[in-house]
């Protein structure tokens, strides 16, 4: 470097040096001479002539200063309150860290001051540690945790608190929480937090006690804390070895009381092996509730909690100890009426259902007089049944002779409600108008609960709604006698990809792939803009569907289902065409491999259906128009032909019945139908000797009547309507018009037995029925092949002609959400398949018990999983028998009948 430059920058930063070191002097002389004109002891009152800011780089400067409350031409007293209340505004708003107000510089009475700040951190993202990415999901959503917030002292401890009440919530107690500030390195300004969780394990009750209780047992006042439960364990053999250790059993005395004894298991084996054990506060308070409402149901009104203890006990574990307070019992005396003009004492009375000297039961009483969905009469309902929305009923109560209880009934009738206006929220894919034809709340008409009872229903099995969510906000204007219904709807998704399989009959393992549209829309299939990913909103149902096994079957189907033909009444249209390939090794095959023999199968369905307003309007009635066209070739299977033709003509009449209340996991309600398929007679047109006929022309036009009845009925034993017992029963049975001249013919015949999947070659060549019943092999209480022949007909031809089936189902979910429903089952059922009417015996029975799962999802429909006993024995004739064992059946898409 040259000597001229290198003396150049030598001077300049000689130049630098000297100027800030005279700035820094000057500031000193500035403040001296400013604090030489302050007197600290005698106050001073100024004009307050300027504030500046210095300090800031995101709040606004003049909103600092309107937060110190000093404004420009105020008198202040310096020393004085005005300067320090300003700091302490600043301090309470929490947006700075530190703070100071220096006098810049005074002119004459004018002040000029300098209001100094430092800005608090920002938030610019925080994490987790300690914890799993699920745990995170749900922490996240609540806490109120936003980017860009000031970082203080109450946010780190609210943030702490909040996540120690999410994790205490879920039973980790000792749940500990530490928050770790840390500088954002890209962000001079920003602070991260670490939000490090330690959960421990979570801690179940050991033991709840409970004194007080001289009436009721103790056991049963646990089993009535639905949420808490001390965890399962046996340790009788403990509690026994340590007894003796201090006392040898001759010397315990001479009796031990019934009580005592139950008292001790009680103790000491808890086998609530599915009921969760861990401690929450807020299950163990409402927990707390429906104990004194058990209490309140069995006639002691008085009852309560006096005290409760939650003590720590060992390893990790809590007891809780509680004293309970029942009082007397009390009964019902005189109940009176007061206010009713429509209905007289004696229908009220018929209908609340409570007799003189009953044990009382407020919940009973609250129930019979507002809504009592057990039984469905109910004293609010028979009047708002007939319009009278603002009807009320208040029950008085009066304690009279120590134990007994009169209440009055007071009554204010009001005037009838005609429903004004009727809308409905939530449907973003479902158009208005497939909605509004399922109301059967209309404006101008009188309101009835029923109605609104029945519309919930209704919108609740279209399947594009979640059923737990549609809710009617009913909005009553008593000024003009109105109300205003609105429907509040959730959608949810229920197209379908289907995928069945399942492994049995001849054929082993068959799959299905289709694809199903529930709520599809034909008119908007010109509007490409509709398309997501297909047209949707019109409730149309559109069905493709693909069957096959490797080379030796293959089925093809596509349904099309208008729900309402014409838009004014719902009379729905099915149009279905399906075509079926079945190839088998035949007459004349060089070997196994040779598939030789053909049936083609062409199918075409035309069906009408409508809902009945008689007997009531839970019925329905469809009528379908069937035409199946056979080509056979090279086939024998005892029709009396090879290479032939078979045509049948048939109309399917069925009524049925279905008020459940949720498709998906019905707890209540029943589903009824009866089918009828009947064919032309045929034989009844001609004069024609069938017994001498080939059978190419016997079979060549089919002829036959069939009669299914299936019945389903679904019982909650709790009320959360959660464990339900489904009670199911079916029946089918095949006949002939001319029994003593055709005969039962070959086709439409019942395959019982396995997962009701596949019925084999034979069931697709006859178009049988296939039954399935669990906890045995695949159609094996088939006839011929079981018990006797069929009478009167080839026994080549396999088939019953009667078949029955009986079963209990105990359920429970375990969850119910819109993506998953999922519950687990054990069951028993028995069936059997007869194939003459003089072997025929409903209550001749193979059984069966097992347990299993199933779960629905709205993208692949109903996946099941069964493990299965079959008790008896099935003889197989020449074939040997299947001797009782365990079964396992998969199905998906499914479900048995």
């Amino acid at each position: 470097m040259k000597k001229p430059v290198l003396i150049f920058l030598l001077l300049t930063f000689f130049a630098t040096a000297v100027s800030a070191q005279f700035r820094k002097s000057r500031e000193k002389a500035t403040n001296a001479s400013v604090d030489s004109n302050l007197n600290y002891a005698n106050p001073g009152e100024y004009t307050l002539a300027g504030i500046e800011v210095v300090g800031l780089n995101v709040l606004d400067k003049n909103s600092m200063i309107a937060l110190t409350g000093l404004k420009v031409g105020d008198k202040i007293k310096i020393p004085g309150d005005a300067i320090s209340g300003a700091i302490r505004r600043l301090w309470k708003h929490g947006l700075v860290g530190d703070v100071s107000i220096k006098v810049d510089r005074i002119e004459g009475s004018n002040v000029y001051l300098s209001l100094q700040l430092s800005e608090r951190p920002r938030l610019t993202a925080f994490y987790f540690t300690g914890i799993s990415k699920s745990q995170e999901t749900a922490l996240k959503e609540d806490l109120n945790l936003i980017r860009g917030k000031i970082v203080n002292d109450a946010l780190v401890r609210n943030t702490e608190n909040a996540v120690r009440k999410h994790f205490v919530k879920k039973g980790f107690l000792n749940t500990d929480v530490k928050i770790i500030q840390e500088r954002d390195t890209l962000n001079r300004e920003g602070i991260k937090l670490n939000i490090n969780v330690n959960t421990y394990s979570k801690v179940k009750i050991n033991k709840i006690t409970i004194e007080g209780n001289q009436n009721i047992d103790a056991g049963k006042l646990k089993g009535k804390l639905k949420s808490t439960h001390e965890y399962a364990r046996i340790s009788i053999h403990r509690t026994i070895f340590r007894s003796l250790l201090t006392q040898p059993f001759w010397k315990m005395g001479d009796s031990v009381s019934w009580r005592e004894v139950k008292a001790f298991v009680n103790d000491n084996i808890k086998l609530n092996i599915f009921a969760g054990s861990k401690y929450i506060q807020t299950d163990y308070e409402e927990d707390k509730k429906k104990l004194i409402s058990f209490y309140n149901s069995k006639g002691y009104r008085d009852a309560e909690v006096l005290t409760d203890t939650v003590f720590a006990a060992q390893k990790g574990t809590v007891n809780i100890a509680m004293k309970v307070y029942e009082g007397p019992k009390y009964y019902f005396r005189n109940i009176t009426w007061k206010g009713n003009y429509l209905h007289n004492d004696l229908t009220l009375k018929s209908i609340l259902g409570i007799k003189k000297g009953d044990v009382y039961d407020g919940e009973l009483l609250a129930r019979k007089i507002s809504f009592d969905q057990k039984t469905g009469m109910d004293i609010s309902g028979l009047y708002m049944d007939d319009g009278y929305l603002f009807f009320d009923i208040k029950p008085f109560e009066r304690v009279v002779e120590g134990d007994s209880i009169d209440v009055e009934m007071r009554i204010r009738e009001g005037e009838q409600a005609i429903v004004n206006e009727v809308t409905f929220s939530g449907n973003a894919r479902t158009s208005d108008h497939v909605i509004r034809r399922e109301l059967s709340t209309y404006p101008g008409q009188k309101f009835r609960r029923s109605d609104i009872i029945r519309t919930q229903q209704r919108l609740g099995q279209l399947g594009y709604f979640d059923p737990a969510k549609v809710s009617p906000d009913i909005q009553p204007n008593p000024a003009n006698g109105t109300v205003d219904i609105n429907w509040q709807l959730e959608e949810q998704s229920n197209d379908q990809i289907q995928l069945s399989g399942g492994w049995g009959g001849q054929f082993g393992f068959v799959g299905t792939l289709g694809l199903t549209f529930n709520n599809f829309s034909l008119r908007n299939v010109p509007n490409l803009k509709e398309w997501n990913p297909l047209p949707v909103g019109d409730g149309q149902r559109l069905s493709i569907q693909a069957q096959a096994n490797g080379r030796s079957y293959q089925n093809y189907n596509f349904s099309f289902t208008e729900p309402w033909l014409g838009g004014r009444k719902p009379h729905s249209l099915t149009l279905s065409y399906s075509k079926s390939f079945s190839r088998s090794v035949g007459p004349g095959a060089s070997s196994y491999n040779d598939l030789n023999s053909l049936i083609k199968l062409d199918n075409v369905m035309v069906g009408l259906g409508r809902f009945l307003e008689w007997p009531d309007n839970y019925f329905t009635l469809n009528n379908t128009l069937s035409f199946s066209a056979f080509d056979l070739n090279n086939i024998n299977y005892g029709l009396g032909c090879s290479t032939c033709q078979s045509y049948a003509l048939s109309l399917i009449t069925a009524i049925s019945r279905s008020n459940i209340d949720d498709p998906r996991y019905p707890s209540q309600g029943s589903q009824i139908s009866l089918a009828v398929t009947l064919t032309p007679p045929y034989s009844s047109f001609n004069d024609k000797d069938y017994a001498n006929l080939s059978g190419e022309e016997k079979n060549k036009f089919q002829e036959y009547h069939k009669w299914m009845f299936d019945a389903k009925f679904y019982l909650p034993l709790d009320r959360k309507k959660k464990l339900v017992v489904e009670a199911k029963a079916h029946f089918g049975f095949l006949g002939a018009y001319n029994v003593e001249k055709t005969g039962i013919g070959p086709f439409e015949r019942f395959y019982v037995g396995g997962d009701g999947l596949s019925g084999g070659f034979s069931s697709f060549v006859l178009g049988q029925e296939v039954v399935g019943l669990r906890g045995y092999e695949n159609n094996v209480l088939t006839p011929p092949d079981y018990g006797g022949n069929v009478l009167g007909a080839n026994t080549s031809v396999r088939g019953g002609i009667a078949y029955d089936k009986f079963g209990l189902e105990l359920r429970y979910p375990i969850t119910t959400g819109n993506t998953a429903t999922i519950y687990g089952f054990g069951f028993v059922e028995g069936g059997n398949n007869w194939g003459s009417y003089e072997e025929f015996n409903p209550f001749d029975m193979y059984r069966a018990a097992g347990f299993g799962a199933r779960i629905f999802m709205p993208a692949f429909g109903l996946i099941g999983l069964n493990w299965a006993y079959g008790f008896d024995t099935v003889p197989l004739g020449t074939r040997g028998k299947q001797p009782s064992g365990a079964q396992f059946h998969f199905t998906i898409g499914q479900q048995l009948r």
